[in-house]
């Protein structure tokens, strides 16, 4: 099946989507016909603004390894820094971190690609110039020779799924000096001009680093996201319900055909929409968009273009 990227701007509609669905596709409750539970095969197809168009000029990727950390000693990742056409170093950048930043710059193998996309929006001042970091999870001993389909780094949970300020401090201490050094780079201190995005466990991680810093980030962009309970981020709901507002927009984006494990805690369907309702709540800038894939970034990445709209709507864009 092939679709169009859909979006659903309704917070009751989504909720009467996710209902019904769930309702209608319920798998009987014997652990072998859990295991066979049948995920429909969907595909959404990508809009003009994530292929390259004439006249557009590109933005500069350039791939590094960070061996140096003293946050998670040991450990040695694939990185990768885009600049944009439009800067300049005349004045500072908005930024944009990723997790599992190879699925977000390899626009050739995997879903998001994040260059293409920001250079034709950049170009057309739908989002201001932003310096992209994408930074892989952390591999002990050697790293893969060649760009991995599905991370095999040992310490990707370890960073990605804990409920610490670890990963944040990775990020602002010593990934965002590392480039501002390396390569000459002004990037803002405003954390509206900062976001953060990933995918599963990316999702929630970015997630993390905003609530842990609204200081430095304050802008979050969470695909898939696995708010479930691997290393107690099933508690983010409450968490959120009970604390103070946090000055954060966020945009969850998941797929009714997601992981649905019959233990509520490790459903990712239920915690994304667990995710909403508790923004809902609290009254956060926020959008959650229901689509009908699976736990995949193919959804993700075809409505990528119209996230970063959303996301940076109001941002000054010169």
């Amino acid at each position: 099946m092939t679709m169009r990227p859909l979006v659903l701007l309704g917070f009751a509609l989504v909720t009467a989507t996710s209902l019904s669905h769930a309702q209608t596709s319920r798998p009987s409750t014997t652990q072998q016909e859990r295991t066979k539970f049948p995920r429909p095969e969907v595909k959404y197809e990508y809009g003009p603004d994530s292929k390259r168009k004439e006249g557009v000029p590109r933005g500069k990727l350039i791939e590094f390894q960070f061996n140096s950390s003293k946050v998670y000693p040991d450990t040695k990742r694939m990185c990768a820094v885009y600049i944009p056409a439009q800067y300049d170093g005349s004045k500072p950048a908005a930024l944009m971190v990723f997790q599992d930043g190879v699925r977000h710059y390899a626009t050739d193998e995997h879903e998001y690609k994040v260059p293409i996309v920001f250079d034709n929006l950049i170009h057309a001042k739908e989002m201001p110039a932003t310096i992209g970091l994408f930074i892989n999870p952390g591999h002990f001993g050697e790293l893969p020779t060649t760009r991995e389909v599905r991370a095999t780094a040992k310490n990707r949970s370890t960073e990605y799924d804990t409920l610490s300020p670890a990963y944040a401090t990775f990020v602002i201490d010593e990934m965002i000096p590392h480039i501002v050094k390396e390569y000459g780079l002004k990037i803002t201190d405003d954390p509206d001009g900062r976001a953060i995005c990933g995918q599963s466990s990316g999702g929630i991680c970015a997630w993390t680093v905003a609530w842990e810093r609204p200081d430095q980030f304050r802008k979050v962009v969470s695909q898939i996201g696995s708010f479930t309970n691997i290393k107690g981020g099933h508690v983010y709901p409450d968490l959120i319900r009970t604390s103070e507002n946090k000055p954060i927009r966020v945009f969850l984006q998941d797929g009714i055909n997601d992981n649905r494990n019959r233990q509520l805690d490790r459903n990712w369907v239920l915690a994304n929409y667990r995710m909403a309702a508790a923004f809902e709540e609290k009254d956060y800038d926020y959008k959650y968009v229901l689509g009908e894939g699976d736990h995949s970034g193919n959804h993700g990445g075809t409505i990528f273009p119209d996230t970063m709209r959303w996301l940076w709507r109001d941002y000054p864009k010169e």
